[in-house]
């Protein structure tokens, strides 16, 4: 008993010693962040990787119901691609689908490169404290895009998610989103809306805040990062939707290069390239040696899916708006055909991105060249895996384009169709571009915008422009000292028709939708007409519900009028 008692304390102590040894040990295998190569990193993961175009897109007048009748009264029995996409073409919330291309994900994906983005910040904050105050250059450039990619996080959330913004004084009347800074350190923290004009002044200042500290001498590929043009082009973007136009010409400007700099030469040339194929197509317009790109973004999206053969795709209307639509210089009669129903439409001879139809086009169209998927195999013999879209994010046409509009509300008319003409010359260099058919386009000139945009729809010469020109009502939306008078609207046409083009299937027309303040209607089913009026309450995606659940509050169901002669009277209507 004796030698037992000798063993059992032998054996309590080596468990002892063994405990300590344990609780020596790091409980995890986190790294701990303490390097300028660790800053550079995260920043690396900090960029979304979640697609807003779809949801965004549908949302549009760029999507129609191929289950509802076309005027001949012919209307297909087709299945959706999933039931999220009935409920967000319905401006409703989606309920159905928290994946890919879903509010819940773009919800999800941005907030979680605000984080990332606010970790780095931090991480660089430490080593500020340790280097007596100060950052070097690499560190410095670190934090700049850092702050870059905070406040385009912000901005995309919140143009999704809120309301239009209409300025400083009325957007204080207006719920925002919640603006992190901090990374989270608790449980559930409690996060409030605040209002849209706190959130774009905190979206302003780390955009002015981080622009100067760009380094494009830090990134092995400036391209897939914020480098200068795309953070002057994230500018010139953000200035447009707050109305302060000649930041937004600085911005843009600087983009390109400086004031004095050409910006004609930054426009696709896709049809200069042997091209063959729609992956072709798809590298070419995704290239980082392709001028146009300032900015590219990897993201998982199933979007092209979405478009082939299902119940929504660009068709009918918004097809012969958008692909096959006459304009200023090419509506010429050399470009008009004759569809299958025999009414006329124009081959689109400025969208670049490489059209090609489905198998079932009946149904609609896709272009691979802006939305083409790239998969990626997790296990082949299994057929699984990762869909993958490569977004241009911030391109020369989209800045040329920004630029544009803010040059006519400057009142500098001659200069912003310039600039529509830099936009507009290349986008020829196509199959029509042949030394045979170069009389087909007309000159272009102001008083040939003049003449397109203005013609009445119906008399003899016609070019069908019902559903191109639009009515505008960005002064309601947003009131400020840059009113559009009737002399602007045929230029302002034109740009907001260019940008629809341009844009097609990346979402940016539903953004052009909120601030321009476009009324649209969608046909859905055998019966329904869906209106959204001008400051529609729904043009605001819904907060996902997941995110409803966990506290934070929706968006109202409400319509707020404010009274023209007194725009701080405000009367709440209540919607059903």
């Amino acid at each position: 008993m004796k030698n037992l008692k000798y063993i059992y304390a032998f054996i309590f102590t080596v468990a002892l010693t063994g405990c300590s040894d344990f609780l020596d040990q790091v409980p995890d295998t986190r790294v701990d962040l303490t390097t300028t190569e660790h800053a550079r990193q995260l920043m690396n993961t900090a960029y979304p990787t979640y697609n807003y175009g779809w949801a965004c897109e549908i949302m549009s007048d760029n999507i129609i119901d191929n289950n509802s009748p076309d005027e001949n009264g012919v209307r297909f029995n087709l299945s959706s691609y999933d039931i999220g996409d009935e409920e967000m073409y319905r401006w409703e919330q989606n309920r159905s689908n928290s994946g890919l291309d879903s509010p819940s994900m773009i919800w999800q994906g941005y907030y979680l490169s605000i984080a990332n983005a606010n970790a780095t910040l931090e991480l660089l904050n430490r080593l500020k404290a340790n280097q007596g105050g100060i950052l070097d250059e690499t560190q410095s450039a670190i934090r700049g895009e850092a702050l870059l990619l905070r406040a385009y996080a912000h901005f995309t959330l919140a143009t999704g998610f809120c309301e239009p913004y209409r300025g400083p004084e009325l957007g204080r009347l207006q719920p925002g989103i919640p603006y992190i800074t901090e990374p989270e350190t608790t449980v559930k923290p409690h996060y409030d809306r605040s209002n849209l004009t706190e959130t774009f002044a905190k979206i302003e200042a780390d955009l002015e805040a981080g622009i100067p500290l760009i380094n494009n001498s830090i990134y092995e590929v400036p391209k897939y990062h914020f480098n200068k043009a795309a953070a002057h082009a994230f500018a010139a973007r953000f200035y447009l939707t707050c109305r302060n136009y000649p930041a937004v010409i600085r911005h843009a400007d600087e983009a390109f290069g400086g004031a004095d700099v050409d910006a004609e030469p930054f426009m696709s040339q896709i049809w200069s390239a042997p091209l063959y194929s729609p992956i072709d197509y798809s590298y070419f317009n995704q290239s980082i040696s392709n001028p146009r790109n300032f900015m590219l973004m990897a993201t998982y999206s199933m979007a092209m899916r979405r478009l082939a053969g299902y119940r929504f795709a660009l068709n009918r209307d918004a097809q012969t708006a958008t692909l096959n639509t006459p304009g200023p210089t090419w509506d010429h009669r050399k470009f008009m055909y004759l569809g299958n129903s025999g009414k006329p439409f124009y081959q689109n001879v400025c969208f670049s991105r490489g059209q090609y139809f489905s198998g079932r086009s009946e149904y609609g169209y896709f272009w691979p060249g802006n939305v083409c998927e790239h998969f990626e195999y997790s296990n082949k013999v299994s057929g699984i895996g990762y869909a993958h879209v490569t977004r241009s994010e911030f391109t020369a046409e989209e800045t040329l384009l920004c630029r544009a509009e803010a040059k006519l509300f400057t009142g500098d008319i001659k200069g912003a169709v310039e600039d529509l003409g830099k936009w507009e010359r290349p986008h020829r260099n196509n199959v029509f571009q042949l030394s045979s058919k170069t009389s087909y386009y007309l000159d272009w000139s102001e008083a040939n915008i003049r003449r397109f945009y203005t013609q009445k729809v119906g008399v003899e010469g016609s070019t069908l422009i019902d559903g191109i020109v639009r009515e505008f009502h960005i002064d309601e939306v947003f009131p400020c000292e840059y009113t559009l008078t009737d002399n602007m609207k045929p230029i302002l046409n034109c740009i907001q028709h260019f940008r629809r083009i341009e844009f097609v299937h990346t979402g940016m027309r539903w953004f052009d939708i909120k601030r321009y303040g476009f009324e649209i209607d969608h046909k859905y089913g055998k019966d329904d007409i869906l209106h959204l009026d001008v400051l529609d309450p729904r043009k605001a995606m819904q907060i996902p519900p997941e995110v409803v659940s966990a506290g934070l509050i929706p968006n109202e169901h409400t319509k707020a009028v404010f009274s023209q002669n007194d725009p701080s009277t405000l009367i709440t209507i209540d919607r059903q």
